[in-house]
């Protein structure tokens, strides 16, 4: 059964054939259907950060200016006949010396993180993805082969050395992390780390490392973690988490042990939880799960649910 987390599922049409176009923003502004999607700094523009709407740059006197004053837009894609196109502000000290940005009144740059729950799934994937696609270009600016500079091509989707005698090609990395919930069948494990907020425990998770599966990734996270072996690997779904740059890879993992081990420099905690005891959580600083646009969320609900 496919599944669906938050930040994915935008019906957003990348429109990969588009970016070949150099004159993309050219026609995405004559035809008025562009808006452009402010970053600062790893922060989407939003309006009141207690009840957030994203905010778009869609007047042609805002976009003229800031294309004029050398801005450089990443094509995200349409939606609805619409374009939209990412715009990182990040080389301002302070965003507010934008005036484009100043003119909106009760505007705020803001950590997704923080107000990615208040959003609809549509809003939510939108921005990470523009968030995601400016944070890899604020790190390849130089490239990694010989160190000259890189330019933007593409429409934003690929870097170019502009050594000619190397001109190698860099392309938007995502790091690939399993996490999983590992239960034996009446119980499961949820660890927390000591950065967390008080009580919140969630599953385990790690990244995958080069020349291993990811059903290898999971059985060597939840060893080093907890000290458990477990089989019975079973994929669930996936989330992007642009924080900054991963795809975090859902699994189930069955155990048939059950002494915990914890590596103390991974996790501060971990234990084993009933059904009952999770779906009574508090919600306090003894025991709270999982923020709910997480795909560890979503593997929680998932096991209580025995949908799986």
């Amino acid at each position: 059964m496919a599944r669906s987390n938050f930040y994915s599922g935008g019906g957003l049409d990348r429109a990969e054939l588009l970016r070949r176009d150099p004159a993309w923003i050219t026609l995405a502004i004559r035809t008025g259907r562009l808006r452009l999607v402010p970053v600062w700094r790893n922060h989407n523009l939003v309006s009141n950060p207690e009840a957030p709407r994203p905010l778009f740059l869609d007047s042609l006197d805002q976009m003229e200016r800031l294309l004029a004053s050398g801005h450089e837009p990443f094509l995200l894609g349409h939606r609805e006949e619409v374009t939209f196109a990412a715009l990182d502000l990040s080389q301002y000290d302070d965003p507010s010396d934008v005036t484009v940005i100043e003119a909106l009144g009760e505007a705020n740059f803001e950590d997704l993180r923080r107000v990615g729950p208040l959003l609809d799934r549509w809003e939510g994937s939108l921005l990470a993805y523009a968030r995601g696609l400016c944070w890899w270009h604020q790190r390849h600016g130089y490239c990694g082969v010989c160190g000259s500079p890189t330019r933007s091509e593409n429409a934003g989707h690929q870097r170019r050395c502009t050594n000619e005698g190397c001109s190698a090609l860099h392309f938007p990395r995502t790091d690939p992390a399993v996490i999983m919930l590992v239960h034996d069948g009446e119980r499961c494990v949820l660890g927390r780390q000591q950065a967390w907020p008080s009580g919140m425990h969630s599953t385990l998770a790690g990244f995958v490392e080069p020349g291993e599966s990811l059903e290898e990734a999971v059985a060597r996270e939840v060893f080093e973690e907890v000290g458990l072996a477990v089989s019975d690997v079973v994929y669930h779904s996936s989330q992007p988490w642009p924080f900054p740059s991963s795809i975090m890879l859902g699994f189930f993992a069955r155990t048939n042990e059950h002494t915990l081990k914890i590596d103390p420099n991974e996790l501060e905690s971990a234990a084993w939880f009933t059904r009952d005891e999770l779906l009574n959580a508090p919600e306090d600083d003894t025991l709270r799960l999982p923020r709910r646009d997480s795909i560890a969320r979503h593997l929680v609900t998932s096991w209580l649910n025995d949908d799986f």
